[in-house]
């Protein structure tokens, strides 16, 4: 199970390469206050001073730490792998046992930690500055020795408060924002590190440790500073757990002080001095504290953790591979053969723009109507609901049924009601029919249009690699939509005007009306006879009743009994002379012009029988008949869209775009690629690779039964 650390270690350089931060590997994460001890800390576990020193904020970028042991077979081999060329010749040995490698500085060997030191703070400076500043891009550095343990570590910037040269004001919430980040990976695990000279129960790292791990399982206690604590008190309480209490445990280690820094003291003199200081002062707890036992415990709860966290990694790993392959089949290979890229390109939009009209493109769109599902929802919901809304009598009043009827008799007063009227006033009424068909053949041309916009976004991606064609293709469309419109309108309009030609009474649905309205009022008449007093004469009844009767005489070209209609007209006019208000002027006054070309004004007034009549059989036709014609329009309209937009453009679109793009001066400019495509597509490629090499690299440890 040792052979865990350097799969992940290995893991950690594939993802290097490509510069790429996808995969959240196991890790640990060194979290304390600034001038806690967490770099000295670090310096043990290495045994080597390789991080720089001083006051105030010293770590101002994360440092990922990769901890390699090897033996002397892998120093040989190590050398002969990652020894760059120099002077034409290639190193093939490395002075020293011990050595360290920048992931950016490629393949430089250093082999004096001095020189590791001074990159480290060159690095940080040139990202973050001279003065304070802080960066959250990280340091990646590898230190191959046989004196130490697999482990891979980050250092992060000390907690701090107050901020000092040209930080910015914001610098504490900047620095906890960054631990944050590296600590809510739930592959780490957290090495909080506390001065024993300071409260533990005030300590930041622990707080901000349980704020992404309240049930501890990731996070592990360091004490350091054991050998400074007041006269007279002691850290066994905090070592015991008694204090706080840390799952993974908590362990005491002592540091080396900024005099025995100054001295040259070396970390194995320290370490040494620790164990006897662990000896004497903490004798029954010394062989579970100090740096040798925290590497060894790291080591052992990195190597658990990266078991228990290599199934997800799997699994990871492989979502992520078959989403990258996806994306580089989406950028396309590049292009050799350009005039068959060209044709394959037309022909597949095409063929994604018909079969989205059809229903059967291979991206179904979920979250509204689209393509001819949206056309038949025009057709039939907004279309058909906008004609039932139109009222048959919309904008027809009682005053314009009288005027029609008078105009349309002429200079003689009308024994029947006009055939004209009913005409005149019908055409009217399906002229109002022409608006909301017009607005339909809108609204399926709108729908094509934005299905353009839809088979390049989902169905054919590969039109993103080159802009300039996908600009030409969405000309030709919107050429040829916008050429099918006016025919389209036009037999629309005709539509429409063929019903306005000929008002066809004969229309077997409007006769089936006709007769059934003339039995209503026949049944009224009747119901009015029967209801006279029984000191009427039937003659007057019959002569009164008769009129009413006259409609279907009056339709078939017959007299009726106009001399009964004549009488009650009389009849009639006697007795509403006192209780209707007509538009006739007054009497001229003796002496007074009279100016016969006065015509009276219509006001409100009661209708008499016959008028109320007259309206209501008039009404009554128009409405039998308008709704005959909507029917028809209804019907013959998305036919007629159908057949001169929808259809036309679905035959004619293949045709049209090689017609105007096939062209072999327009092939280098169409397939010209954009400007990051080639870079995107190259990323992309590296990231795949590196993918499936860590795919390769979990594979290989199921073959070793280190999993």
């Amino acid at each position: 199970m040792e052979a865990l650390i350097p799969v992940i270690n290995k893991l950690q350089d594939v993802f290097n390469t490509v510069g790429a931060d996808i995969i959240q590997l196991p890790q640990i994460v060194v979290v304390g206050t600034q001038s806690s001890g967490k770099s000295s800390v670090l310096e043990s576990l290495v045994g080597r001073d390789i991080l720089p020193r001083g006051t105030g904020i010293v770590t101002r970028r994360p440092l990922i730490l990769q901890l390699v042991h090897i033996d002397p077979e892998d120093r040989r081999k190590t050398s002969e792998e990652n020894e760059p060329k120099k002077n034409g010749r290639l190193y093939r040995g490395i002075d020293g046992e011990e050595w360290g490698k920048f992931l950016h500085t490629k393949n430089k060997i250093y082999t004096e930690f001095e020189e590791i030191r001074q990159e480290i703070e060159a690095e940080t400076e040139r990202m973050s500055g001279n003065n304070k500043g802080i960066s959250d891009e990280p340091i990646h550095l590898k230190i191959f020795s046989p004196h130490v343990v697999n482990l891979t570590l980050v250092d992060l910037p000390g907690i701090t408060k107050v901020p000092v040269g040209d930080q910015p004001n914001d610098i504490e919430i900047q620095i906890k924002e960054l631990i944050v980040k590296y600590i809510s990976n739930p592959n780490s695990i957290i090495l909080a590190v506390t001065a024993a000279n300071t409260d533990m129960a005030t300590s930041e790292a622990l707080k901000v440790a349980r704020e992404v791990d309240p049930d501890g399982r990731r996070t592990l206690a360091v004490v350091t500073k054991l050998d400074l604590m007041d006269a007279g008190t002691d850290a066994m309480d905090i070592l015991m757990g008694r204090v706080i209490p840390v799952k993974l445990g908590i362990i005491g280690v002592v540091n080396r002080s900024q005099l025995d820094i100054n001295q040259k003291k070396s970390v194995a003199d320290s370490i040494r001095d620790e164990y006897a200081f662990l000896q004497k002062k903490y004798p029954s707890l010394a062989n579970r504290n100090g740096t040798k036992y925290l590497a060894r415990t790291l080591n052992r709860l990195l190597m658990h953790h990266i078991r228990d966290c290599l199934p997800e990694l799997k699994t990871r790993i492989n979502v992520l591979a078959a989403q990258y392959q996806s994306l580089l089949n989406s950028y396309g290979e590049p292009v050799d053969d350009k005039s068959a890229t060209l044709l394959q390109l037309i022909t597949k939009f095409a063929a994604e723009y018909c079969n989205t009209i059809e229903g059967t493109a291979k991206y179904i769109e979920t979250a509204e109507l689209c393509g001819g599902a949206r056309i038949c929802y025009i057709f039939h919901e907004t279309f058909g609901r906008t004609l039932e809304s139109v009222d048959p009598l919309g904008g027809l009043t009682t005053i314009d049924v009288l005027t029609a009827i008078r105009n349309a008799t002429g200079p003689r007063p009308a024994l029947f009601v006009p055939e004209v009227s009913f005409e005149l006033l019908v055409k009217r009424q399906v002229k109002r029919l022409e608006e909301p068909s017009l607005r339909c053949v809108e609204l399926v041309h709108e729908e094509m249009q934005r299905i353009i916009q839809h088979c390049s976004n989902y169905s054919t991606q590969e039109l993103l690699r080159f802009p300039k064609l996908h600009d030409a293709i969405v000309e030709v469309v919107t050429s040829l939509l916008r050429k099918r419109l006016p025919v389209t309108n036009e037999m629309v309009h005709n539509l429409v005007a063929i019903e306005l030609a000929y008002i066809n009474t004969k229309h077997p649905d409007f006769a089936d009306a006709c007769g059934l309205m003339n039995n209503n009022i026949e049944e009224q008449r009747r119901n009015r006879m029967r209801d006279l007093p029984s000191a009427v004469p039937r003659d007057k009844a019959a002569a009164g009743g008769s009129q009413g009767g006259a409609v279907s005489e009056q339709t078939d070209g017959g007299t009726g009994n106009w001399r009964g209609m004549l009488k009650k007209g009389e009849d009639g006019a006697l007795g509403d002379r006192a209780m209707l208000q007509t538009t006739l002027p007054a009497s001229p006054q003796k002496g007074h012009a009279v100016n016969l070309l006065d015509v009276p004004v219509p006001v409100s007034r009661k209708l008499s029988a016959r008028e109320q009549r007259d309206c209501e059989v008039i009404e009554r036709l128009i409405k039998s008949y308008f709704l005959i014609v909507r029917k028809n329009i209804q019907d013959s309209v998305p036919k007629a869209v159908m057949h001169f937009l929808v259809n036309h453009v679905k035959d004619c679109l293949q045709s049209e775009l090689v017609g105007q793009l096939y062209k072999t001066a327009l092939l280098n400019d169409l397939l010209t690629e954009s400007e990051d495509m080639a870079q995107r597509r190259n990323e992309a490629a590296d990231m795949l690779k590196a993918l499936q090499k860590a795919s390769q690299v979990i594979a290989e440890i199921r073959e070793t039964h280190l999993w």
